[in-house]
């Protein structure tokens, strides 16, 4: 089941990938004292967004994601709480974000 959450960085990743967007693990050595868990950047070659996912803020159980691309196209600490990747693609498409990589074989 955990292999489906949207916290596993590879089930982000597919995810993103399946959906036409070009998206590379950027970090994930977090300290065990850190909340943050993983970074990947969408869109490399053109707008570098970093997605951080956060688990376990304040000792709260909270799981969320936070955008950030120095405010060229998102606002600056953009967070985002969701459970869905669908959330996720919603705000990248609002924000103009592109997704059609030269790999897309969808439609």
């Amino acid at each position: 089941m955990a292999k489906t959450k949207i916290t596993t960085i590879s089930y982000f990743l597919k995810r993103l990938r399946d959906s036409g967007y070009v998206a590379d693990k950027l970090y994930t050595n977090y300290s065990i004292s850190d909340s943050r868990s993983w970074t990947v950047v969408i869109d490399p070659d053109c707008t570098n967004i970093m997605v951080t996912c956060f688990n376990n803020k304040n000792f709260l159980n909270e799981e969320f994601f936070e955008m950030y691309d120095g405010g060229q196209y998102i606002t600056d600490n953009f967070k985002i709480k969701t459970s869905s990747i669908e959330v996720i693609i919603e705000y990248l498409v609002r924000f103009n974000i592109n997704n059609k990589a030269e790999t897309y074989k969808g439609k």
